[in-house]
């Protein structure tokens, strides 16, 4: 059965997970190895960030490396797709740079370097498992449940339980919840039509550990339809973490409060 943990606001989570994963990263460091950290961009993991850099003064994290579960994509000049633009607003490699990286660096003693933040290629996504895999894995990676959807990793309902890294459509219900996400978005017809994502039998067989987050009152129908099942649900795709070994779900009384 997958561990259920509440807590009394998105801080208190985030900081309970900070402080596991700053053990994590020093635990790995004692050990001489590198600690690979899988991140979801956007609003449900900045608590854990934000607590993450506040914790971080005086530590040394040169071994971590920050592993991005996915990013938009565009047509390229030759037809190929490639990464949105790294300035734009709603580019995950700019939110890990901005939002987890320079934080973290600003308070360490030895940041993350520019060159440990990974992203799926998207002009050949399957190196990215491999790679992974090269480096033994992710250490421990946190998710997120889209809200009237059940996204994760911009996975959307109906999508494979053992899709690897790929390129895919995204569902205009995953579109319009980008849209709070990267509240820059005008309109939806702004929002980018396809991304490249990790996966999630990426995340279930390259993982060590997995946390779903979910907080907040807009978390609440998610937070019902995860509890609610007892296996993968296609339609839902944050279910998936019932069939991932060891994995927990993390939410905060608000998104909790109409759970049964």
């Amino acid at each position: 059965m997958t561990e259920v943990r509440v807590f009394p606001d998105p801080e208190a989570l985030g900081l309970a997970l900070a402080e596991e994963i700053l053990a994590g990263i020093d635990e790995a460091r004692a050990d001489g190895r590198r600690y690979l950290l899988g991140c979801p961009g956007g609003r449900s993991a900045r608590t854990t960030y934000q607590a993450l850099a506040g914790l971080a003064a005086g530590a040394d994290l040169d071994h971590v490396v920050i592993v991005m579960m996915d990013d938009y994509v565009v047509r390229g000049p030759n037809g190929g797709w490639v990464h949105v633009p790294s300035d734009a607003h709603y580019s995950c490699r700019r939110f890990a740079l901005e939002e987890i990286a320079t934080p973290l660096r600003g308070r360490a003693a030895n940041g993350v370097r520019p060159e440990h933040i990974w992203l799926p290629d998207p002009s050949d996504p399957l190196a990215y498992g491999r790679r992974l895999a090269e480096a033994g894995g992710v250490d421990h990676f946190i998710v997120a449940s889209g809200a009237s959807d059940g996204h994760v990793a911009f996975v959307s309902p109906g999508t494979s339980l053992d899709g690897d890294v790929s390129i895919i459509p995204l569902a205009e219900s995953t579109r319009r919840d980008n849209m709070a996400t990267f509240p820059e978005f005008a309109s939806l017809a702004e929002v980018p039509t396809h991304g490249v994502s990790v996966g999630l039998r990426t995340i279930r067989r390259l993982s060590r550990r997995i946390t779903l987050v979910i907080h907040g009152v807009g978390k609440q129908d998610a937070a019902a339809r995860v509890l609610a099942a007892t296996d993968f649900e296609p339609d839902w795709p944050a279910t998936f973490v019932h069939r991932c070994p060891g994995a927990r779900i993390w939410l905060d009384e608000a998104a909790h409060l109409h759970v049964p």
